[in-house]
């Protein structure tokens, strides 16, 4: 019995992922039983990597229009209006269970992956940002992984020449078993030339051009939609692998063909590979197209029609060309040294055909494939231990004892330490467009021919979404337009990667629910579109899931371009202002479970109206010309934006001394606490004044609290009510060596 004959057997539907009732809908749709190829395209594309069949239900509460909007979910990309007839195109996506199982070349594909979307559409890149989550790096296998996926970023990025820019590592024991590997790109076309993924026109060319096919990848999609067990590594022949080399040939040429008007659709062979390209342009377009298997290039022999069309080979584009242009189009991927083949043609049936050697081998409803798969609105409910996690008892929290030394410790935990051993690896100069480097809040990315730049930056705090899912997304979301807003930017749209374990358990889902509501009221509330995004479930093994995980990747405007600012400390003299209110808020935050090992607690409660305020102010005051460097408080709270402000340039350390008075605050709570909606800015002594006027305005607390200057850092609190304050003293080089080289540390220990 050949492959292709195969009897479909119940145990043959659960290998495919695929339910009892799923299974009698495909016998509906195609009034008799799938063959083995058409099984396992109905598998791939009704996987929930493919369908967002538990997800689609929810994201449509999501924002996604706006005056900058030019595409908004549901093309390879987003794109906003930059003005100067320029949009930028941008995306996140997952490559998480693949990273696992091979990290340097999960994450590698999963660079290739992100590339291909933009420049799909048109799109130069211009920049990369990746936010990747692991194990404790006391673990010599987490360690494994974290070196691994570095190493594949970089190597794709800097080999295929686009930089790669900023983004954000996180450590945490809950991830050991399912790290996450979030990728971002950004990229630049002319608004009026986007590209679609759609085969339109009757009788057009169906083109594939890249890579030959080859079995690796095959059934992707699907293991991205399953959890993970003990046995999850024997699934290493699923994860493709890359060619950044052919990716560079394959961008230049798909530009080409573009600015040379020779298509009409382009669609990257991404997850579930020619069955998704195929079936989705024409599902777009309310068409068909019939494919000729004979016709694909493949790099192994005796390949049947269903690993041809389920494999997810990199570095591969599916075109639909003008009539009459077949030749031209391929002798210019010729000229590039691509293979390329006619596979097809353009019909009128709304019929993916799909043939090999002159027959029929899978016939099925483009739209049945790409656009009726099931969708589920799965039951929610909160976890039996959410009160526990939540209930945090401040009178039995001890006082900080020794606050130099809970600072130190702050600044040696990986979470907030330097990133430097991670991005002195990426290249991140390359086009020479980055002129704010990693380091600071933002990447920034200068438009060259225009006065403009865009500030890049990924954001989310997972503990606060584990503790409150709902304002932890809040809080991801204000935090990344923070980050640009400190950077001079305005936030001008969003993409998400929406990270959570298994959908089908009612906590999970619980989480996804109010996740996706914070993500809602927050964009809503500081006018920022969700143009593009992923969702990544079943990041959970042997029944133990990661904590929920939406990851915000944000895109900034700054004009002019000379307005971008950064975090650190410029010139001795200025000084230090603090914008915004704290307050007793521990729960959650990086000093409870560095000095207490507890991740527990509310997290801090965020204002969207006070947010508003504050994005106001400070983009006022970055526009007049009136800060020299402006910093998010966050992570570790204020003691830690500080001593980042005195030591994260790239050109000197410069110190400072602060006077704070705790009034009836806690120490603690003062110095580490993380609440939300607080800038530290510098200013030169002459514009204080006017700073303080223009904060008090704007109706947002502001208190002149130091001054720049010296090689040390120096804290002294006063506090009331006979409670005692405290002084830290510590030379720049001493902070700067414990938070330059922690991660470095812990990944050469033996």
């Amino acid at each position: 019995m050949t492959p292709q004959s195969q009897f479909i057997t119940r145990d043959l539907i659960a290998q495919h992922n695929l339910t009892d009732d799923e299974y009698k809908r495909i016998v509906e749709i195609l009034g008799r039983e799938p063959n083995l190829t058409e099984l396992g395209m109905f598998s791939v594309m009704w996987s929930e990597h493919c369908s967002y069949k538990s997800s689609r239900v929810h994201l449509k509460r999501l924002p996604t229009t706006g005056p900058r909007v030019v595409q908004g979910p549901g093309e390879n990309a987003g794109a906003v209006d930059i003005g100067d007839g320029l949009c930028a195109v941008f995306k996140m996506e997952s490559h998480n269970h693949p990273s696992f199982i091979e990290p340097y070349q999960g994450a590698a594909t999963g660079v290739g992956g992100i590339l291909r979307d933009i420049f799909t559409m048109g799109a130069r890149p211009i920049a990369l940002l990746n936010s990747l989550r692991f194990g404790s790096l006391n673990n010599p296998k987490n360690r494994y992984l974290f070196r691994g996926v570095v190493a594949g970023i970089s190597f794709y990025g800097n080999c295929v020449g686009v930089p790669t820019v900023g983004g954000e590592v996180v450590f945490n024991d809950i991830y050991s078993l399912n790290p996450l590997v979030n990728v971002f790109c950004l990229g630049i076309a002319e608004k009026d030339k986007l590209f679609k993924g759609k085969a339109a026109g009757v009788g057009n060319p169906v083109i594939y051009v890249g890579s030959k096919t080859g079995r690796d990848g095959i059934h992707g999609a699907t293991m991205a939609s399953d959890a993970f067990d003990a046995a999850s590594e024997s699934k290493r022949p699923m994860v493709q692998v890359g060619d950044p080399f052919t990716e560079k040939l394959l961008l230049e040429a798909c530009l080409e063909l573009m600015a040379d008007d020779l298509l009409v659709g382009i669609q990257d062979m991404g997850a579930a590979g020619l069955t998704s390209s195929s079936c989705e342009m024409a599902s777009r377009a309310g068409t068909g197209v019939e494919l000729d298997l004979t016709q694909v290039p493949r790099r192994e022999p005796g390949m049947t029609p269903y690993e041809i069309m389920l494999s997810e080979s990199q570095e591969r584009m599916l075109m639909v060309a003008k009539a009459g242009k077949e030749d031209e189009v391929m002798r210019i991927c010729r000229k590039w040294d691509l293979d390329v083949a006619v596979v097809g043609r353009v019909t009128d049936d709304g019929l993916l055909r799909v043939k090999e050697n002159g027959q029929v081998v899978a016939e099925i409803l483009a739209k049945a494939l790409a656009d009726e798969g099931p969708r589920y609105e799965r039951p929610s409910a909160p976890p039996s231990y959410q009160d526990w996690l939540q209930a945090l008892n401040y009178d039995a929290l001890p006082e900080v004892k020794d606050p130099q030394g809970a600072l130190l410790a702050l600044l040696e935990s990986p979470n907030i330490a330097s990133k430097r051993w991670v991005y002195e690896q990426y290249d991140h100069m390359v086009r020479t467009n980055t002129t704010v480097r990693p380091g600071s809040d933002a990447a920034v990315l200068r438009i060259k021919g225009t006065n403009k730049a865009l500030a890049v930056t990924t954001d989310c705090n997972s503990r606060y979404c584990l503790l409150n899912p709902y304002e932890g997304a809040k809080i991801a979301v204000a935090e990344a337009a923070r980050n640009l807003v400190c950077s001079g930017a305005e936030p001008i749209g969003l993409t998400d990667c929406l990270n959570f374990g298994n959908p089908e358990r009612p906590d999970i889902m619980w989480q996804f629910v109010l996740s996706i509501e914070g993500l809602k009221d927050a964009c809503e509330a500081l006018s920022i579109p969700v143009v593009s995004g992923n969702v990544s479930f079943y990041n959970e093994t042997n029944g133990l899931s990661i904590y929920p995980t939406p990851i915000v990747g944000m895109v900034g405007l700054i004009e002019p371009a000379d307005r971008a600012t950064t975090q650190w400390f410029k010139q001795a003299g200025d000084e230090i202002i603090l914008l915004g209110t704290t307050k007793d808020e521990l729960g959650g935050t990086e000093y409870l479970r560095v000095v207490h090992s507890r991740e527990q607690g509310s997290p801090p409660l965020l204002s969207l109206e006070a947010e508003q305020a504050l994005h106001a102010c400070v983009r006022r005051l970055i526009r007049e010309g009136l800060v020299r460097s402006a910093h998010d408080c966050s992570d570790g709270g204020l003691a830690v934006a500080l001593a980042e402000c005195t030591m994260s340039s790239h050109a000197r350390l410069l110190g400072a001394v602060v006077r704070l008075n705790a009034r009836r605050l806690r120490l603690d709570s003062l110095l580490f606490g993380e609440s939300q909606s607080r800038i530290v800015l510098s200013v030169s002594p002459d514009q204080r004044d006017t700073v303080l006027r223009v904060a008090s305005e704007s109706n947002v607390p502001a208190e002149l609290i130091g001054t720049v200057g010296g090689d040390r850092l120096v804290i002294e609190v006063t506090a009331e009510g006979g409670r005692s304050g405290c002084r830290i003293d510590v030379p720049v080089e001493t902070l700067y060596t414990r938070w330059a080289f922690a991660i470095e540390r812990a990944v050469t220990q033996s």
